[in-house]
């Protein structure tokens, strides 16, 4: 498949979240993943030791990681919000960044106004942070693999 993607959480609420999608980012084939505001400690919830196969990130704040941001990467926000485009009706781009937010308090306006766009997940309420990151990519994987 052409392309690549990284995924990443900002201010990630509890970090065994992102063992659980260290975990799924390796599975579906991230090429990278990121934190913003919290740094990744070991857990028990990365059965699969992805530290060993997929560079973890991590950054202070927003501008921080924009500022790193792949040169043709484009930011897509993840997030329940008026402007955002169901899912199910998303095409991904080739070169993807995903950004989700935290579960309690979601991404702010100023994230969301860098995002090249915003996708919402079925339903009205969130989903685990770890939970939604690993719906995003299976979307990603399973449309790529019905345009070949």
């Amino acid at each position: 498949m052409r392309g690549y993607f990284g995924i990443g959480v900002y201010h990630p609420k509890t970090k065994v979240n992102i063992g659980v999608l260290w975990r799924s980012a390796s599975v579906f084939g991230a090429a990278y993943l990121f934190t913003i505001g919290h740094r990744y400690q070991y857990q028990c919830s990365d059965t699969m030791k992805s530290f060993r196969h997929i560079p973890l990130f991590s950054f202070d704040s927003f501008d921080a990681f924009f500022g790193y941001m792949p040169r043709l990467g484009r930011l897509v926000g993840v997030e329940i919000d008026a402007k955002a485009k169901p899912i199910r009706n998303f095409a991904h781009p080739q070169q993807a960044v995903y950004l989700l937010g935290a579960e309690d308090y979601g991404l702010p306006q100023k994230v969301l106004d860098k995002c090249w766009a915003i996708v919402q997940l079925p339903g009205e309420r969130c989903l685990n942070v770890s939970v939604a990151g690993s719906v995003v990519m299976f979307d990603r994987v399973n449309k790529q693999a019905a345009s070949v």
